[in-house]
């Protein structure tokens, strides 16, 4: 699976039908008042507070923080019961007297207390009865009373399924459906008990061997047992169960979605998203990936439907009523989670690849913009059977594009399920909006592989699947379809990475999970960007093709098995022939959260080498001890360019040195940035290489890149001061290449931001001009014409939306003339694809230009365009219309609920909104957790993007007070940390640095 949010810009510092909502709102009411953050408005800075509590306090009421008036109505209550002066007088009690009450009152208290404490069985001559006090501790009680007899949310491996057999009847006018399921099981071990998952589902009748049997339930866990009065000995058994249920009223399990068609009929279908725990919600089953297993299914459906599922279709039957029933080939073996199918009215177009049927399938409407997607996954397809030297084993590949769904795209064996927007491409789309598509495909192509053939054995070790899922996409793409540049994009996600696992809040690469939230949580960029960035230092590392050879030795000897992570580098290491233990350094990799700082001291010949854990926050991290197996590479001035001039030095301890063979003028470390570390120098050490940068020729552009990137980590950490970031930056203005003028922009556009919503108005304004000094003539000399380099695009799209979001005059009036032209063509005119959003924000700052935008965003039936325009309505000033927005997105309205994220995204990112947004999302938890499960990506997201430009201690505490409010399952998120750490870190930074920025900017 891909989340859709990996593909969306960072917050400043990483799959369902349109549902009926919950809480409706009406579309008139944009009213709106929440309670608390929104009256911080520009003039209260953080600089205004006072340290002293009764100001802050005064300070937090006037801000409206409802926490502040209830401690301080509090008090007030209490002061009206302090102690009262008497008003006579009573002689007091001797001592004698004293002691001897309290004796008497202590032996009547103790009577009382054993008569009522002590049951009343152990003064008869019975006695009282034998409890079976160990059983009732350690078991839960199941729905019906009964206890129930498993005490684990992992499931009990005596009993493992061979083979599902499923018939579905969805009733997509009721939106329910009936179900049975057939499974066969073969027992292990002797037990007593068979548990397996089940969710929301009204079991109306179970049978094992043909016999009737009851079952107990505990919705907590979502499981269900069945309790036999003799062991069942070791052998294969039947188990047929048959239910109802509602179709998921979430974003997963089996749902339906719904769109509107071009004539104005609405339209719907349903559709499966199981990934990681909702087969469950579909039918009763062995919920984990490690009980992989085949499926044979059978879905009756009318007439004027398709249903398509994991294998093809074996045949049609026509039944009494009018249905028909669609009956599959029986699967490969596979995980629950793989399991897909869909009921729908799509067209589709088709192509034969290597013995497979490819095909991409859409909505009627939309049936021309599946051309790209079907060659594109012809190519990769091809591409992967001869990387990996397995065949694809299917028969058949289809792509679905389905109108309402959370994710980017979800790998089901046979049947990859897609967002529109990452597999459609309409006619206008540019090359950047190819990338995207191109992506997408490749990641679930690979998955086929490295997820589907091979599974992870449990959730622990996701990355397993989605970080080798995200190398491959990255890696497949630079060979097939080179001008799609895509190793700049690669460099930005490792950027993000480092941002992310920098943080205390972060986790190894492999690390225990149990709960459902927590394995919900494992779907962030250390699975998915880290987990590929190690994989890429490794191939760096190895020579000869080993990193291939060893991946296809693992593919081999693990086909259709379940894997550890010591399981790939045990494959690679075997294959390997260099003087490296590739499961020793690798290992060091996984089960340490964060990465190291490397620092460089250089004397002479002689430099000395020392790894520590880089971690923003230290404030409530353990004594860490982490060590690394650190593959470094490095240059020097005489050969610095070519991946020959590449050495490399194996630092396994604290410290080492290096020697050098002769004298040099500078080192530059981590060669083109495909170590996951990061690099500081001594003060020699990054005086020369600044130096250096004056020919920005001397070092390949990724190098410039990271040496940008980590300046600025650096200054966050306090290891440089902003100073020394600044004379670095100088050379920005002789700078061409994208990818470091765009990791430029990202660093510069986060201070901005932060000063901006910190209402520091006067350096904001500077920072504006130093933006303007080092960029303006660049962002003068871009073109508004189409474009066909996706490496310019990238660049000319950054430079353009910091433009005219800086409100450069060139720049808002160039975008107000392409979208006059847009408009009065009655929009035949062509917008450069990748200047659309940088257009249609500008426009939306208008009244008109924005009633423009809502009207297309509701028609048009291109999703690149589509989303576009969206985020072009939620960059509006107009609070009234954020509001409305805000309201839509989450209700499903008038804009789908999956863009709720995007929506938070766009409008936290403009002072204007962001705290509307806050008070948002703190006001609707409730709605919010109902669509979004708690601890997904979804849910990341929007935290993030709500609070993680906070920097005073005001929002600190309000976040705080906010998280704590929402129980266990939602202050214990890791996402939570995450959010606290970095305003804590954005205030540090801004306490430390003010003073730096007004001297220098």
């Amino acid at each position: 699976m891909i989340e859709n949010s990996m593909f969306e810009e960072e917050p400043d510092v990483v799959d369902l039908a349109k549902e009926s909502p919950s809480y409706p709102i009406d579309s008139d009411d944009v009213v709106y008042e929440p309670r608390s953050s929104r009256l911080l408005v520009r003039g209260l800075g953080e600089n205004d507070l006072d340290e002293d509590e009764e100001d802050y306090e005064s300070s937090a009421r006037l801000l409206g923080m409802s926490f502040m008036n209830r401690s301080s109505n509090q008090r007030s209550a209490s002061s009206s019961y302090t102690r009262q002066q008497p008003s006579g007088s009573c002689s007091m009690p001797s001592a004698k007297t004293t002691v001897v009450g309290v004796l008497i009152l202590v032996v009547v208290v103790s009577i009382f207390m054993v008569i009522y404490f002590v049951p009343g069985c152990t003064f008869t001559r019975k006695g009282c009865p034998k409890t079976n006090s160990t059983m009732n501790n350690i078991y839960p009680n199941s729905t019906s009373g009964e206890i129930f007899p498993w005490a684990e949310l992992r499931l009990p491996s005596s009993v493992h399924p061979v083979r599902y057999d499923i018939s579905l009847h969805p009733d997509l006018k009721n939106m329910t459906f009936q179900g049975s399921v057939s499974i066969k099981v073969e027992v292990l071990h002797e037990t007593k008990i068979i548990v397996l998952h089940s969710f929301d589902m009204n079991i109306t009748k179970a049978t094992f061997e043909g016999q009737v049997v009851n079952f107990l339930e505990y919705k907590p866990w979502q499981q269900i047992a069945i309790n036999f009065s003799e062991d069942l000995k070791k052998g294969t058994y039947g188990l047929n169960i048959e239910y109802t249920a509602n179709f998921s009223n979430s974003y997963d399990g089996f749902y339906n979605s719904s769109y509107v068609d071009t004539n104005g009929t609405k339209r719907v279908l349903a559709a499966t998203q199981f990934e990681p725990l909702a087969a469950r919600k579909a039918f009763p089953c062995f919920d984990e990936p490690a009980f992989k297993s085949t499926f044979l299914i059978k879905i009756t459906r009318e007439p004027n439907y398709i249903s398509l599922s994991n294998m093809p279709k074996v045949k049609t039957t026509d039944l009494k009523n009018g249905l028909q029933e669609d009956e599959f080939k029986e699967s490969d073996t596979m995980s629950t989670y793989l399991v897909a199918f869909i009921v729908a009215e799509f067209t589709s177009y088709s192509r034969n690849v290597s013995n497979t049927t490819v095909s991409v399938y859409a909505i009627p409407d939309k049936k021309e913009q599946v051309h790209y997607a079907l060659d594109t996954a012809a190519k990769l397809l091809e591409f992967y059977n001869t990387f990996f030297e397995i065949d694809y084993p299917l028969r058949k590949l289809d792509l679905v594009a389905i109108p309402d769904f959370l994710a980017g795209a979800m790998e089901n064996w046979g049947l990859i399920t897609f967002r529109e927007t990452t597999l459609l491409v309409g006619n206008n789309s540019s090359p950047i909006d190819k990338q995207l598509v191109t992506s997408v495909i490749a990641h679930e192509l690979a998955h086929q592989w490295f997820g589907n053939l091979v599974t992870m054995r449990w959730w622990n070790d996701l990355w397993l699947n989605e970080g080798f899922a995200t190398y491959m996409q990255y890696m497949s793409i630079s060979n097939v379809f080179p001008d799609l540049d895509i190793n700049t994009e690669f460099l930005n996600v490792r950027f993000k990475a480092l941002a992310k696992d920098a943080l205390n809040s972060s986790h190894p690469v492999s690390t225990g999970v149990s709960t459902p939230e927590q394995v919900e949580e494992m779907f962030d960029s250390v699975s998915y960007e880290k987990g590929a960035s190690i994989l890429l230092m490794l191939n760096a590392t190895l020579r000869d093709g080993e990193f291939r050879k060893g991946v296809i030795e693992y593919l081999q000897k693990y086909n259709r098995s379940n894997t550890e992570s010591e399981d790939l580098w045990n494959s690679l290491s075997q294959v390997s022939k260099q003087n490296v233990n590739v499961s020793e350094m690798m290992h060091t990799w996984t089960v340490h959260k964060g990465f190291p700082l490397v620092t460089v001291k250089r004397n002479g010949t002689q430099v000395t080498l020392s790894q520590e854990h880089f971690l923003l926050n230290a404030e409530n991290s353990t004594d860490d001890s982490s060590l690394w197996h650190i593959p470094l590479t490095y240059v020097n001035e005489s050969c610095s360019v070519l991946s020959s001039c590449k050495q490399v030095f194996h630092l396994k301890d604290k410290t080492a040195i290096l020697k050098l063979p002769a004298k040099v003028k500078w080192l530059k470390f981590n060669f083109r940035s495909d170590g996951f570390y990061i690099v500081h120098y001594d003060v020699d050490g990054w005086k020369d290489l600044i130096e250096a940068l004056q020919n920005v020729a001397v070092l390949p552009c990724e190098d410039r890149a990271a040496l940008i990137n980590n300046i600025f980590a650096l200054s966050r950490l306090g290891k440089v001061s902003f100073r020394q970031v600044l004379n670095l930056m100088n050379y920005i203005k002789n700078e061409t290449e994208t990818a470091p003028l765009t990791e430029a922009l990202f660093q510069l556009g986060q201070i901005y931001r932060l000063l901006d919503k910190r209402s520091e108005l006067n350096l904001a304004s500077r920072m504006k001009s130093y933006i303007d000094d080092h960029f303006g003539s660049l962002m003068e000399s871009q073109s508004w014409e189409l474009e066909s380099s996706v490496s310019k695009m990238t660049l000319r799209s950054a430079l353009l939306e910091m433009a005219c979001s800086l409100n450069r005059f060139n720049c808002t009036t160039q975008a107000k003339r392409l979208f006059d032209q847009w408009v009065d063509s009655n929009k035949t005119f062509q917008i450069p694809s990748d200047l659309m959003t940088t257009v249609f924000k500008v426009a939306a700052q208008a009244e008109d230009g924005w009633d423009v935008l809502l009207s297309t965003y509701k028609h048009s039936i291109c999703d690149a365009e589509k989303r576009k325009t969206l985020e072009a309505l939620a960059s509006t000033q107009d609070v009234r219309k954020i509001i409305w927005v805000l309201q839509k997105s989450l209700d499903g309205s008038e804009i789908q609920t999956q863009e709720f994220p995007l929506v938070i995204h766009t409008i936290c990112k403009n002072f204007a909104g962001y705290l509307y947004a806050w008070d948002f999302v703190k006001e609707n938890w409730g709605k919010i957790t109902q669509k979004f499960p708690v601890g997904s990506f979804a849910i990341q997201s929007i935290i993030m993007s709500a609070t993680s430009q906070f920097s005073t201690k005001t929002h600190l505490m309000e976040a705080q007070n906010f998280f704590s409010s929402l129980g266990a399952k939602g202050s214990q998120m890791r996402i939570v940390q995450e959010a606290t750490e970095t305003i804590k870190q954005n205030m540090r930074w801004m306490e430390k640095n003010l003073d730096t920025l007004q001297h220098w900017l």
